[in-house]
């Protein structure tokens, strides 16, 4: 039996212009964390000669052509395997909180693929695979992030360009910068799940109609994401706080569905109990806020007020890994 697992992630600056509708046309540029909750994959080889797939459901079938789910179905594919597998998935954090988790699966299912046919795949190979998979394949409007911080792991800055490839760099802050980001960080869910793909899907187009509007909220978006990143590398902790904010009042004008009057309730709610900026992770319209704030127990005690769930968490640095291979 095979097991691995992806990292999920938070964005820190710079989301939306990775996907391909812009970068390919303007350059795209993000920063992005792997965090310490993961999605899991395990593969083991059944005595019966069919494949079997457990996820939100049980599939059994005689060939991988038959198969729903359709990145289980475009991997197996790709690796060239018909049949006479078992994969089955779970989560720390259920899909649809804007924690890239579609990400997260594909990479740690495509490490499981190639640990079960003995062969090695770097984490930018893997990354890209997985994007071929949802980007190519499967023609989901989404971008690279998601792929490219749970093969690649840490806190990390992308550029992604005009012709597809990616430049990927470890973000170069000090250690006690990265220790106090690590902690001041405050990750609180909203209750809501929903699907990226409607908002992704509206950037995507408005993208590629070369939107005006669209394309200048975008450019700022990656100015902010550099502004981010040079703000972390100075230690300038505060300053980065205030461009999470500057960020998120962005984003939010990006699409009417990137926010709801309750969402704004909930973030001024923390900017008046210690919160000194915050933003929606993912796409938008549920999932999770997240907060920089150096009165941790003062927002906690608000935001738990308020109804929401705290998840907290660490960095992590190994990006999509094995865990056990027996």
């Amino acid at each position: 039996m095979i097991i691995t697992r992806s990292p999920l992630r938070i964005s820190l600056g710079g989301g939306g212009t990775d996907l391909p509708s812009y970068y390919t046309e303007h350059e795209g540029f993000l920063l992005a964390a792997a965090i310490d909750r993961y999605v899991y994959i395990t593969v083991h080889e059944p005595f019966d000669d069919q494949i079997i797939l457990k996820y939100s459901r049980l599939e059994r079938v005689a060939k991988r052509t038959e198969l729903d789910h359709p990145i289980v179905r475009e991997a197996l594919g790709l690796l060239g395997i018909e049949d006479h597998i078992e994969i089955a998935s779970m989560a720390d954090i259920p899909a649809g909180t804007g924690l890239g988790s579609s990400g997260s699966f594909t990479t740690a299912l495509l490490r499981a693929l190639h640990m079960i046919r003995k062969q090695y795949i770097t984490p930018q190979a893997l990354a890209e695979m997985a994007c071929h998979i949802e980007i190519n394949l499967l023609g989901e409007p989404i971008g690279k992030q998601d792929q490219y911080i749970a093969a690649i792991g840490g806190v990390t800055q992308f550029h992604f360009h005009r012709n597809g490839s990616v430049t990927v760099a470890p973000l170069a802050a000090d250690a006690e910068t990265m220790a106090n980001l690590e902690d001041n960080l405050c990750l609180f869910f909203t209750g809501v799940t929903r699907a990226a793909g409607s908002i992704l899907k509206d950037q995507n187009e408005r993208s590629r109609q070369q939107d005006p509007a669209m394309l200048d909220n975008l450019h700022y978006t990656k100015d902010l994401g550099w502004r981010s990143k040079e703000a972390l590398e100075r230690g300038d902790l505060r300053a980065f706080a205030a461009l999470m904010h500057e960020h998120w009042e962005r984003k939010r004008s990006r699409s009417t569905g990137m926010s709801n009057s309750q969402i704004d309730s909930w973030y001024e709610l923390a900017l008046a109990h210690g919160a000194l900026g915050g933003k929606l992770i993912g796409a938008g319209g549920g999932g999770f806020l997240m907060f920089y704030t150096e009165d941790k127990q003062r927002l906690r005690h608000a935001m738990r007020g308020a109804g929401l769930r705290e998840v907290r968490f660490r960095f992590d640095y190994q990006g999509t890994s094995v865990v056990t291979n027996a």
